[in-house]
């Protein structure tokens, strides 16, 4: 037991002084950087060729989302989800060792060709994505919880990020497992980590482009937005609409895609969004202290 209070307690000091590396001295795979490179793109983006032209270039919530961008990829990480995250690894390990159980996968994984690996990681991550947002819209509980991501009444790439730190947990937990066990390198992962985030800015942002027949492939701002429309008038949607993340063919493939017009001047929301929390401590603490809803 001692070995993993080590672990949780040197986590904080170890995760602190990696970001400080990181942003003082940066290398090709810092993440603090590619996130305000890839958002200052989209940013410019929005400002040269807006698609709702009458939306303000800093629209309603977009410092609260430049927040959300921070505080859910380093101040969580360094409050504690890094230090928790870190013994639940060496546990996992630890358990799988303890009944014989090897990574058979990996050596076969890491002799395919680079674009091989990180074209299956990217389906198969893709794919328990996809799933797992469902999810989120199906179980009550967790549904509180991603309420927080679908307050956003204005989009812009930065919403991309807005959401609460308790889906960091439900997606990397659940993530984890399958590609830990299927045993891909951490280069592989922050490439296709990066890839996905690009998509996600894109998906989020105020712009329009033409993808043609690729439309069937990627998500893009056109799904998107039916997924985060404030009412879906159609029985057989009650869930929820475009799931999907990087991909927008899971939609086709389990008949979850719904794109009836542009959706350029929909409205954004829930129910009872006007009803939300309008600051980040209130909209943290409504999934903790709500009832379940549907």
């Amino acid at each position: 037991m001692n070995k993993y209070f080590e672990i949780f307690v040197n986590s904080f000091g170890d995760y602190a002084n990696y970001l400080w590396k990181e942003i003082s001295q940066p290398t090709w795979n810092s993440y603090f950087y590619w996130l305000i490179g890839i958002s200052l793109i989209f940013l410019i983006i929005e400002v040269i060729v807006p698609w709702r032209k009458n939306q303000k270039v800093l629209r309603k919530d977009f410092w609260l989302d430049a927040f959300y961008m921070f505080f859910n990829f380093f101040i969580f990480f360094l409050i504690g989800y890094n230090a928790v995250s870190n013994v639940f690894v060496e546990l996992f390990k630890d358990g799988l060792a303890s009944i014989g159980i090897e990574n058979i996968l990996a050596p076969k994984i890491q002799a395919m060709p680079i674009w091989g690996q990180l074209l299956l990681m990217l389906f198969i991550r893709d794919f328990i994505h996809f799933n797992i947002h469902r999810l989120l819209h199906r179980v009550p509980f967790l549904w509180n919880f991603h309420k927080v991501h679908h307050s956003v009444k204005e989009m812009g790439f930065a919403a991309h990020l807005r959401f609460h730190w308790m889906e960091n947990v439900v997606y990397r937990f659940l993530e984890y497992l399958p590609l830990a066990l299927i045993g891909f390198s951490l280069e592989s992962f922050f490439v296709v980590y990066m890839f996905s985030l690009t998509v996600g800015h894109f998906n989020h942002s105020n712009f329009k482009l033409n993808l043609g027949p690729l439309k069937y492939i990627f998500n893009n701002p056109q799904m998107h937005i039916w997924h985060h429309a404030k009412s879906i008038p159609s029985k057989n949607h009650h869930f929820g609409v475009n799931f999907g993340l990087t991909f927008s063919f899971w939609d086709y493939i389990f008949k979850t895609a719904y794109i009836p017009n542009s959706g350029k001047d929909i409205e954004l929301g829930f129910e009872d969004v006007d009803d939300f929390p309008k600051d980040f401590i209130g909209q943290q603490l409504y999934p903790l202290t709500k009832k379940k809803q549907q």
